[in-house]
């Protein structure tokens, strides 16, 4: 999905209101009603559905979107708690017909007039846990946010100690073409953004406010979008349902690929494991695992729906260099390899994973150890017949490139986009908005996920998602696309169903087969 500018977005309004027929009404209308349907998931998964939602609208037209939420969700039976940053008097345009809309639902707004107000109730109010909904604010703010809207910000974040927030079109206070915060800034756990991503919302310096991010349809046409040039694309539900065909009832696991896993080491049984049960849950029809002898039961126990299969161990652990001689011969039975996890980086490594890029001619994951004993030798990648796809965090991006994580994370664009060029791979860039980038195609951005997947094996699990859906013969960059998309969303589910805290990689690939519910029934 093209990420646009707040100018961009404001003249695809008033196309689809003027050249298509749209009303601007209904267009909020329908961002409000998606809105809501967001907020209703959330609740739900968050077991937040007898608690209120507390919702919080400016004069503009995010207040407005704001109005039909309440509409909406008053009628799915939620309790509400509205407040609204200044008099019912001073709201104009289409947000003030649908105040009167809800008003006449028999829901019930508060007005807040003065930052004094806004002090007031910050310090005083005490509303116990339930969704928070942020519509203080639009994309037309320039400079910092002031006076009512910073005492209503304040008061969004107050309450978003108890309960997750839900921001409308963009976090209140964040400069939707930068993504800056220069002051006061709603920190949300899930925006909401409508028609298409704004730029500042997929901004590496936004992270901390935008959290997880969706974008509902409000009709603008499709052949007005395909006009517009973009060199951004953010990865949506929309997007991950276009990847996922429907299956057809007579089909069998033949249809659906084979995945082989090459991981492991003495010590390192968790990373194979984790790999084979995130490539079982991606929908391939097989799975085999190469390990070392000495872990291949282990594996074995844990992964019973896998095929493993021992090959000789070095004598530091890991499969011996030489391990995959004799499947050198096999390799082509195989649609994906995934090689890296656990492996360690040892020589036997090198040899490992020199050999698979000589050989594979399918597509060919290379994560963990097997980015790690390659060093700068990015040449040995560029010339490989396999279709590769590499998965560095930073500091594997750093020694790639032959840089420090520093300077990766001071431009992650430009990293990921020299990182492919470099290397002639789909290149994903794992972090807190993990980017995919591919020679000839717009940077693409992945904002699902959450900080309790800072923990260890979560990067094995995306590993294996991906490997399986590659070997389900999605094309390379669709596939890491809908990898790191679906990881993310499987960790929000954790999240907003257990916590962050407690989350573990196990978990993840536990709610990976939701995540694929959550998108189609396909």
């Amino acid at each position: 999905m093209k990420v646009v500018s707040a100018e961009q977005m404001r003249q695809l309004d008033a196309l689809a209101s003027a050249d298509y027929g749209v009303p601007g009404e209904e267009l909020m209308e329908r961002a409000g009603r998606g809105v809501a349907l967001m907020v209703d998931d959330l609740a739900r998964l968050a077991g937040f559905s007898n608690a209120p939602v507390r919702l919080v609208a400016g004069r503009g037209n995010n207040g407005g979107d704001v109005f039909v939420a309440a509409r909406h969700l008053h009628d799915m039976g939620y309790r509400l708690d509205v407040w609204l940053a200044g008099e019912r008097r001073r709201v104009s345009g289409h947000a003030a017909k649908h105040l009167e809309l809800m008003r006449t639902a028999g829901i019930n707004v508060e007005e807040v007039p003065t930052p004094q107000d806004w002090e007031e109730l910050t310090a005083t109010y005490e509303g116990g846990q339930g969704v928070v909904v942020d519509g203080v604010l639009g994309t037309g703010l320039r400079g910092p946010a002031r006076g009512l809207a910073a005492g209503a910000i304040q008061f969004v974040n107050m309450l978003g100690e108890s309960g997750p927030v839900v921001a409308v079109d963009i976090p209140s206070g964040l400069d939707a073409d930068t993504g800056a915060a220069e002051a006061d800034t709603v920190r949300a756990d899930l925006t909401v953004t409508m028609g298409l991503p704004k730029r500042g919302l997929v901004a590496p310096q936004a992270v901390e406010y935008v959290g997880s991010a969706e974008v509902i349809d409000i009709g603008i046409p499709d052949e007005v979008v395909a006009k517009l040039d973009s060199d951004l694309d953010l990865t949506t539900a929309m997007d991950a349902r276009d990847w996922l065909p429907r299956r057809p009832r007579a089909s069998h696991k033949g249809d659906y690929g084979h995945a082989l896993v090459v991981a492991g080491a003495a010590g390192y049984a968790g990373a194979a494991i984790l790999a084979a049960r995130a490539a079982i849950r991606s929908g391939v029809g097989l799975v085999t695992v190469l390990v070392p002898e000495g872990i291949a039961g282990v594996v074995a126990s844990a992964v019973p729906e896998a095929m493993v299969h021992a090959v000789r161990q070095s004598a530091s652990g890991s499969p011996a260099g030489d391990a995959l001689t004799h499947w050198g011969r096999r390799l082509q039975e195989f649609d994906a390899v995934l090689v890296g996890p656990g492996i360690t980086a040892c020589e036997d490594s090198r040899g490992l994973v020199t050999d698979l890029l000589k050989t594979c001619r399918g597509a060919l994951v290379l994560d963990a150890d097997a980015l790690n004993v390659l060093g700068t030798d990015v040449a040995r990648v560029r010339e490989s017949g396999a279709h590769v796809v590499v998965t560095p965090h930073p500091g594997e991006m750093a020694r790639l490139l032959g840089v420090n994580a520093a300077a990766v994370q001071a431009d992650r664009f430009a990293t990921a986009r020299r990182a492919a060029e470099a290397l002639g791979a789909v290149v994903v860039l794992k972090g807190a908005g993990t980017l995919v980038a591919a020679k000839g195609q717009p940077l693409s951005v992945n904002l699902t996920g959450n900080p309790g997947m800072a923990c260890g094996g979560m990067g094995d699990v995306l590993a294996g998602l991906l490997t399986g859906l590659l070997a389900q013969r999605i094309p390379p960059f669709a596939a890491a696309r809908l990898a790191a998309y679906l990881h993310g969303r499987a960790g929000d589910r954790v999240a907003w169903t257990t916590s962050q805290a407690g989350m573990t990689a196990g978990d993840v690939v536990d709610a990976i087969a939701h995540g694929f519910s959550d998108l189609t029934l396909r």
